[in-house]
């Protein structure tokens, strides 16, 4: 006998003001099935799971867990019923530890007074054994590197008994390195009786990992599919609505002069350890220097130093001729540099401010966004406007909160406010982290624009096929130095994944 899904959806209906977000959508999900569920950003996928999870309640359709009709109305209800979600951003409380974390909510208690911390560590060891999870229960969550967290996650849903886990966007901020790893945990899982939604817009990690894919579109199912059966130009296509070209399309940079340059730097970090250490490199206008490397190697205190964010320990930068050392964030930003900062929440949005103000975050003060200390409300409103629509920046109204907007979108209002002014300098980390295919496409081709305009563009990524695509010359950080620095044309996967390793042969 064929068993039933172990979870089924029938005509999910959800309308928020203005916005469609799901439209009378169908899936299903197997007994131990990774199933993949693609889309651009705001096509309704994270929507779809919060009203599984029970975050929001759908207006139409039906869920179904395990063959019986649910009614899902809370977080706790759905774990009662074996869902678990991992969200895009992560929902721990850095100071505790693992076991803290893991059993803060569902406390077991020794004597019916203390908290049972061993017995809680005890479990967290057995189930990071029986998944390959390698976690620490020891350890503060504040100490741990963004793949183990993730892990965290994980195993808080394990310990609750889960068997139906959503993964939302779960590779959003690993490197290459720790999204094998999360591979492993998740065959490891759906070895072990777990059934996964695997969340994403990244079509290579889709097609390597998912036993089958539904693409959504505008809110609706564009239709259902294996990896064996279709590729990634038909999925993107599917997700996007048109033909997406997914190689990078340049000709030969015309180099020009240093704008950035960077003499022995050192930085520190928060630990007062040397993590920059001794790094000097320039970006030439009408170039893109690309910084590749595993992440925590120096790449994330090196754009804070450069962007005033993080003093400088000792050494020298240079932005147009003009000593840039000692200067702030504001007046950095006033020789012409723009910045992409790598992480979207903590440094590039005022999540409880509305989209159109935080597109003029950086210009507020200027004309025609200001006449002397007043605010000129009609023009800030009337660019966002404009930027959103440029941008396909998807919200119901530039007055809405930047917080209520998907990760992917959130990104957008970044690169829009960015990308929107005259600029000589583009200090880019992780550019197209948490975009879409076609939002990729649309992003790359304007770094390729800037860097044709003559701006000197650099471009830090985890992603090393992003690296190697937009490069001209391609800087391979590992322990805070700069192992070579490669033209373009010599940067051979194999030969920058030995640098990322510390080999140089």
């Amino acid at each position: 006998m064929n068993m039933p899904p172990i979870l089924e959806l029938q005509g999910i209906t959800k309308r928020f003001p203005g916005v469609l977000a799901n439209n009378h959508i169908n899936l299903t999900l197997e007994p131990g099935e990774i199933h993949a569920l693609l889309g651009e950003n705001g096509a309704g996928k994270t929507t779809l799971m919060n009203i599984l999870y029970g975050l929001y309640h759908p207006d139409e359709g039906q869920i179904f867990v395990r063959g019986k009709a649910a009614r899902i109305t809370s977080p706790s209800q759905a774990i009662g019923l074996g869902i678990g979600m991992v969200h895009q951003h992560f929902m721990l409380v850095p100071p505790f530890t693992v076991t803290e974390n893991v059993m803060l909510g569902d406390e077991t208690l020794k004597n019916g007074v203390f908290l049972d911390r061993a017995s809680v560590a005890k479990r967290i060891r057995q189930i990071s054994e029986q998944y390959g999870l390698q976690i620490d229960a020891e350890a503060y969550v504040k100490d741990l590197s963004v793949g183990a967290q993730q892990r965290v996650e994980i195993v808080k849903i394990l310990y609750r008994l889960a068997d139906i886990l959503i993964l939302d966007e779960p590779t959003a901020v690993l490197t290459p390195q720790e999204v094998q790893d999360l591979f492993r945990v998740i065959r490891g899982m759906v070895e072990g009786g777990v059934s996964v939604i695997f969340i994403s817009h990244k079509l290579k990690e889709v097609m390597e990992v998912a036993d089958r894919v539904t693409v959504l579109r505008d809110g609706h199912v564009v239709g259902t599919t294996r990896p064996a059966e279709t590729n990634m130009e038909t999925l993107a296509r599917m997700m996007v609505g048109r033909e997406v070209i997914l190689t990078v399309q340049k000709k030969p940079a015309q180099a020009g002069e240093p704008v950035l340059q960077i003499e022995d730097l050192r930085v520190l970090d928060d630990r007062k350890q040397i993590v920059v250490d001794g790094v000097s490199l320039d970006v030439r206008a009408g170039e893109i220097l690309g910084v590749a490397g595993v992440q925590g190697n120096g790449q994330t205190e090196l754009v804070e130093a450069l962007t005033g964010l993080r003093a400088i320990f000792s050494g020298h930068t240079c932005i147009l001729g003009r000593d840039a050392t000692r200067a702030t964030p504001r007046q950095i930003l006033e020789t012409g540099v723009a910045h992409i900062p790598e992480d979207r929440q903590r440094d590039g949005l005022v999540l409880n401010y509305p989209v159109a103000d935080n597109l003029v975050l950086n210009t507020y003060y200027l004309s025609p966004f200001a006449r002397g200390i007043q605010m000129n409300d009609r023009s800030v409103l009337a660019t966002a406007e404009e930027l959103v629509d440029r941008f396909d920046i998807r919200t119901p109204s530039v007055e809405t909160l930047a917080a209520s907007l998907s990760g992917g979108n959130q990104q957008k209002v970044i690169v829009a406010r960015e990308f929107a002014r005259p600029i000589r300098l583009l200090i880019a980390s992780q550019p197209t982290r948490g975009l879409d295919v076609g939002s990729i496409e649309y992003i790359h081709k304007q770094l390729i624009a800037k860097r044709d305009q003559g701006c000197a563009v650099l471009l830090v990524s985890p992603e090393l096929d992003e690296v190697l695509s937009l490069s001209d010359r391609i800087a391979v950080m590992y322990r805070g130095k700069i192992m070579d620095i490669l033209p373009a044309s010599e940067a051979t996967r194999e030969r920058v994944g030995l640098l990322m390793a510390g080999v140089n042969q």
